[in-house]
């Protein structure tokens, strides 16, 4: 995706490997006339490299790559990991390449629309300090906004992004599972316009933005939407008192949850908590459904 993004730029595509074959359909879609060919090889042909693939895989292709002499000095070695920074192209870096680390802070969809959520996506971009320009230039030709992380940042960094846009996906699907168990034809249809403005208002007010029960400190309703959770999702009766005790706490901070009335609303999140005396636990209690 990044190298059909650099062939609209200018760029010449000379050779793409691909193991899986989800990445070789991606390959043979993305960059339909660019030979498919060994990661070696790519390297041998190619000026600019792009190095796409998971975290965990990272590290030891680029030792592999160092200690096989595929890499050339002079070249320029890119990663798009979001939790690494440059430090971890150092093998290839002691072969004379030029180490950049490029990623794009958007979710993708192996398809040719990924090319076009490119446009205005910021890039958490990583170099040294003599390759900066090198790095941001080449994220400006993808039509991208580059933003310069430290790179003992990057953990952090990454951490940050997977909370947001990971856990989204997770309570948005769980949302409509729900509704669709309460009888929403189209929960996708609801949920739109108003998980819509919550994320606009929330970019542009922090926690200012925070509504609801929580920070309202409406203890019955809360007390309420656990004991539904219980009964017709158990499983997802943790993640709601985790976020809702955060929530509570963000809503006291910022002195939009009354003291008075936090006391409450905290009693209720602990006495819902799983293994609280008491309180059902999560699978093989009276009124608990599976």
């Amino acid at each position: 995706m990044l190298a059909a993004s650099l062939q609209l730029a200018g760029h010449r595509p000379v050779a793409v490997s691909g193991v899986s074959d989800a990445s070789r359909r991606r390959a043979a879609l993305m960059l339909p006339d660019v030979p498919l060919v060994p990661p070696a090889e790519v390297l041998q042909r190619a000026d600019l490299v792009l190095l796409t693939v998971p975290d965990d895989t990272l590290p030891g292709l680029v030792e592999g790559l160092a200690e096989t002499g595929a890499v050339r000095p002079g070249q320029l070695l890119v990663h798009t990991s979001g939790r690494y920074g440059a430090k971890v192209l150092d093998p290839a870096l002691r072969a004379g390449a030029l180490p950049l680390a490029l990623h794009p802070a958007m979710t993708f969809t192996g398809s040719a629309v990924d090319v076009q959520r490119l446009a205005g996506c910021s890039f958490g971009v990583t170099a040294p300090d003599e390759l900066r320009l090198a790095a941001e230039a080449l994220v400006i030709e993808m039509g991208g906004e580059p933003e310069w992380i430290a790179e003992e940042n990057r953990p952090l960094y990454h951490t940050a992004l997977a909370l947001g846009a990971n856990h989204l996906v997770t309570l948005v699907a769980q949302s409509m599972e729900l509704l669709r168990a309460a009888g929403v034809e189209a929960p996708d249809r609801m949920l739109g316009p108003l998980l819509g403005a919550a994320l606009d208002n929330a970019l542009r007010s922090g926690d200012g933005a925070l509504t609801g029960p929580v920070a309202r400190g409406d203890a019955g309703t809360v007390a309420a939407h656990v004991a539904e959770l219980r009964a017709h999702a158990p499983q997802t009766v943790a993640g709601y008192l985790a976020m809702a005790r955060a929530t509570a706490d963000r809503a006291l901070a910022r002195g939009l949850l009354k003291p008075e009335l936090a006391e409450d609303l905290l009693g209720v999140l602990a006495d819902g908590a799983p293994g609280t005396p008491g309180t059902p636990g999560p699978q093989g209690t009276e009124g608990d459904a599976g």
